[in-house]
């Protein structure tokens, strides 16, 4: 894609309505481009923060942008007069951030351990909540009600938004190391993570159902392991997507414990990866993940947002024998 950013892409997210994708990057930027059906891609805008960008949100509607920076900002971008402004503050770098359609309220998740809600109409620096949680933020995914974040400490906390202000239950992950991504069921009965360890883990929300619950291993090269860096339902199917360190990525059934397809390696790792609403393009990018710090950084080598056309029979659920 044309004006990918050079250091490396943290988030991707698609529009909600329509094939617009929004790429959030360690240059600071988050940036816009229209999708077409043949998947090129035309850069349309670009906003800016003071320090590199780790999550991207999109409303409801497709008309505003919010983004979470190290800068300790989450900025509201409107699309249409193309203005931003700071929408709610953190004190260390905000890693996570969602929009709740069914309560217009922000949701931020932080370095700084706390979980904060923003109304877009009140003060930066007055949350409508500020909820502390066991650790450092590392990731979160919410489909209302249903909200889920995973901490440093290796905690898993399951949140009902109707009552937020408290976990609705707790627990520590299987996964023996560190939680890297987190996503959510289409049905809202549970959830999937994967770690640094290239293990995922399929949990459920409910402890009655914790005999469903079972981990497997997946981003994985000999005895080399590498970081699940992104988890991807699809809109239609609920089969999904995982993408590593690796630099590949494979289609998953969860319910018939399958692998639906696995695609041929990148040389770089993969960072983030979406489907658009539709279920029939899935963006995934390529750049450095910094997992090896920055000596290991080669600007030469770049990142680059690949789109591949979705078929219905790479992401149908296998039939029961």
């Amino acid at each position: 894609m044309s004006n990918t950013p050079a250091e490396g892409v943290s988030s991707l997210v698609f529009s909600p309505v329509a094939n617009y994708l929004f790429a959030g990057s360690w240059n600071k930027s988050v940036s816009c481009w229209e999708i077409a059906s043949d998947g090129t891609a035309v850069a349309k805008a670009q906003m800016t923060h003071k320090e590199p960008v780790l999550c991207v949100a999109v409303s409801g509607d497709g008309k505003r942008v919010f983004s979470g920076s190290c800068d300790t900002t989450a900025k509201l971008w409107d699309l249409a007069s193309n203005q931003s402004s700071v929408i709610g503050t953190h004190q260390a770098p905000i890693k996570e951030i969602a929009w709740v359609n069914d309560i217009n309220q922000l949701v931020t998740g932080s370095w700084d351990k706390t979980i904060r809600y923003w109304d877009p109409r009140g003060s930066a620096e007055k949350p409508t909540a500020n909820i502390q949680v066991s650790e450092r933020v590392y990731c979160m995914d919410v489909r209302y009600p249903l909200q889920i974040v995973g901490t440093a400490n290796r905690q898993i906390h399951i949140f009902d938004l109707r009552n937020p202000m408290k976990p609705y239950r707790s627990f520590e992950s299987v996964l023996r190391y560190q939680t890297r991504c987190i996503s959510t069921f289409l049905d809202k009965t549970g959830f999937a993570y994967g770690s640094i360890e290239g293990r995922c883990a399929i949990s459920h929300v409910e402890e009655k159902d914790n005999g469903k619950n079972f981990a497997f291993k997946c981003h994985r090269i000999g005895d080399d392991v590498y970081a699940v860096n992104s988890i991807s339902f699809h809109p239609k199917y609920g089969t999904f997507a995982t993408c590593g360190s690796d630099g590949s990525w494979f289609f998953w059934d969860k319910d018939a414990k399958q692998r639906l397809k696995q695609y041929e390696r990148n040389e770089q790792s993969i960072t983030s990866s979406c489907f658009n609403y539709q279920g029939t393009i899935f963006a995934y990018a390529v750049s450095y993940d910094w997992s090896k710090g920055a000596e290991f950084y080669d600007p030469k080598k770049g990142s680059q947002i690949y789109m591949h056309a979705v078929s219905d029979p790479e992401v149908q659920p296998r039939k029961s024998n």
